[in-house]
């Protein structure tokens, strides 16, 4: 099976696995909560500001404009929702969203409303939206088609 089959199948399991771990502690009839901009923290305006073409091999790869590239590399803080990728209440490698989270068999957003993150120390888990700090990463031909990935991060405690 290629890598980028089993990296999307593992994802869905563990979107489906968060549903059923977490359905109980979610409120009933709750709103969904929209991330508003703050000083500082990277806004999802801009890292959803992306076009994709078609790659000689057949994929659809992203062509990010000026300002996403100026992001490669660079320590920022991005503010979003956590979707665990294995059970357990803490987590070291996760995603972060632009929004919450609902459904057990889809992810809650396209690949430009997706950060891969990889925390330096396991983050608990939580509803409420969370800032992580850390290096951000611009994927160029990720096997999960995954356009963003945040690494050595750590919470920002308000």
């Amino acid at each position: 099976m290629k890598p980028f089959l089993i990296r999307s199948a593992a994802i869905a399991m563990a979107a489906l696995a968060f549903n059923l771990a977490h359905a109980q502690q979610h409120p009933q009839n709750a709103a969904v909560p929209v991330l508003k901009d703050i000083p500082g923290v990277l806004p999802w305006s801009q890292l959803e500001n992306v076009d994709s073409y078609k790659a000689k091999d057949g994929r659809l790869l992203p062509k990010y404009p000026d300002k996403v590239l100026a992001l490669d590399n660079q320590k920022v803080q991005l503010q979003g929702f956590m979707m665990p990728l294995e059970p357990g209440i803490k987590q070291s490698h996760f995603l972060l969203t632009v929004t919450t989270p609902s459904c057990p068999y889809c992810l809650p957003a396209g690949p430009e409303g997706i950060v891969e993150i990889k925390a330096n120390a396991p983050v608990k888990f939580t509803y409420t939206a969370m800032i992580l700090t850390g290096q951000m990463h611009v994927l160029k031909s990720d096997p999960a088609g995954l356009y963003y990935r945040l690494t050595d991060a750590t919470p920002v405690v308000p």
